[in-house]
């Protein structure tokens, strides 16, 4: 988790969404500070659903876009593949800017490089799963035998071997889904748009279907953009979360950053009852080595237990049960840092220690 992503893969600049015929005068009245959220409504008969958003994904990183209903987050996730055309903004994708395609270029695009996946699969009644898996490959002219084995494989990929001549009424609501990742995944996107997927299901089958979905993401790097209103979803499988509120981007960091430094008091109340305890890293909460030896000089530290700057508080809490020493930390052979009882605590509390080695940041 919390890869460093390579190259921008995908890149929003700008992204506005005004939802009526004035929709250019109430950008301008927003940028001016002439008129609120409430008065472009009311004056103006318009109202703003995405309010200059501006984000990049890098290859291969699961980026969680997360919010309240009415957020918009599924209006931003829809510029992406263009089903929803911006007021203002730009997105690009592997460098090219999506808003200036023909209708031609943006088929292309939609068909071979971004796969979307909604909370309802909308999977075809009439077809059983191999087929409905197959529906993109037989969009594109692929030979059926090619189409039926590469079905086979991702029909495999997603737990459902066995099932291929099932229709969609004889199935859970889990494997539905997993009917609906396995279309996406035929079609071979580099891509994925994930529009809550998961929301409607039961929550067992919901965190099978979050693992299995971090193992193939891992597995096939895909670059992701993932939508929920769940921020313990986004923390489980998001690289980076966005968390979004009236169309504004609050926040933007590591499921670490949001939840240590929220950025106000509206991120603050979302992260307010997360577990900080398989989250927030040694980094996080040590002392510096050197500043801790000053402090206590002559200390021995052949006995005390050793962590690395990415084990986590449970690990930490692990390694203090039955010591009454410090916790090193080390980093390619070198002591770094120091974790003490008062340290962990302040973690635990969501404080954290003065000091922290350099992070890999996104």
């Amino acid at each position: 988790m919390n890869k460093q992503p390579q190259e921008a893969v995908i890149r929003c600049e700008g992204i506005w969404k005004v939802f009526g015929g004035r929709a250019k005068q109430a950008i301008q009245s927003i940028k001016s500070g002439q008129l609120s959220k409430t008065d472009i409504r009311d004056k103006l008969d318009c109202v703003v659903g995405v309010r200059d958003a501006s984000f990049s994904v890098g290859r291969g990183e699961i980026f969680c876009i997360m919010g309240l209903s009415g957020s918009g987050k599924s209006t931003l996730i829809r510029h992406i593949n263009r089903l929803i055309e911006p007021t203002d903004g730009a997105v690009y994708i592997e460098g090219r800017n999506v808003n200036a395609m023909g209708p031609k270029e943006l088929r292309q695009l939609r068909a071979e490089k971004i796969g979307m996946v909604f909370q309802n699969m909308a999977l075809m009644p009439h077809r059983n799963v191999r087929d409905n898996v197959a529906f993109a490959l037989e969009v594109r002219g692929v030979p059926e035998e090619k189409r039926r084995e590469v079905a086979r494989q991702a029909i495999e990929t997603v737990e459902l071997t066995g099932w291929d001549l099932k229709y969609p009424d004889e199935l859970s609501g889990g494997m539905q889904q997993r009917v609906g990742l396995a279309r996406a995944i035929a079609a071979n996107p580099s891509i994925l748009l994930m529009d809550e997927p998961f929301s409607a299901l039961d929550p067992l089958i919901r965190r099978q279907l979050q693992g299995q979905f971090m193992q193939l993401s891992a597995e096939l790097h895909k670059t992701t953009v993932f939508i929920t209103h769940d921020l313990d979803e986004a923390i489980r499988i998001g690289d980076r979360i966005a968390i979004m509120r009236d169309g504004v981007l609050v926040q933007v960091g590591t499921p670490e950053e949001i939840v240590t430094q929220p950025a106000d008091d509206y991120v603050a109340d979302f992260v307010g009852g997360i577990s900080k305890l398989d989250l927030v890293t040694a980094a996080k909460v040590m002392q510096p080595f050197e500043q801790y030896r000053q402090l206590n000089p002559g200390q021995e530290t052949a006995a005390w237990p050793v962590a690395h700057p990415d084990d986590k508080l449970n690990t930490l809490v692990d390694l203090s049960i039955g010591t009454s020493h410090p916790t090193l930390v080390k980093a390619d052979d070198a002591i770094v840092g120091v974790v003490t009882k008062d340290g962990l605590l302040r973690g635990i509390q969501g404080r954290q220690e003065i000091g922290s080695v350099q992070r890999r940041s996104h």
